[in-house]
């Protein structure tokens, strides 16, 4: 996957997490960000691998999410991992 496939994907998840009306609270107060701020920064990188990451956490958010915005459900983690500090990391 491109970074710009990526973005998209994560300007998609970003706007379906703005709209759930008990996940978007939790994302603002673990990411520490307000939602102004949120706001204004919608495009940049590091927000959108925030959103990504802060998705994947949960299977049942990322099932909801895909199948809200017609994503594959494997996208969300394909997206954080072509975006930088994404790469999986191989301990062995």
């Amino acid at each position: 996957m491109q970074q710009e496939s990526a973005e998209v994907i994560g300007l998609k998840v970003l706007a379906w997490l703005a709209a759930e009306e008990e996940i978007f609270p939790v994302f603002l107060g673990a990411s520490g960000i307000t939602a102004e701020e949120l706001i204004a920064r919608a495009s940049e990188v590091e927000i959108l691998s925030a959103v990504l990451d802060f998705l994947t956490m949960d299977d049942e958010w990322v099932k909801a999410c895909c199948q809200a915005t017609g994503l594959d459900p494997h996208d969300p983690m394909r997206a954080r991992q072509a975006l930088p500090g994404g790469a999986q990391i191989h301990w062995t």
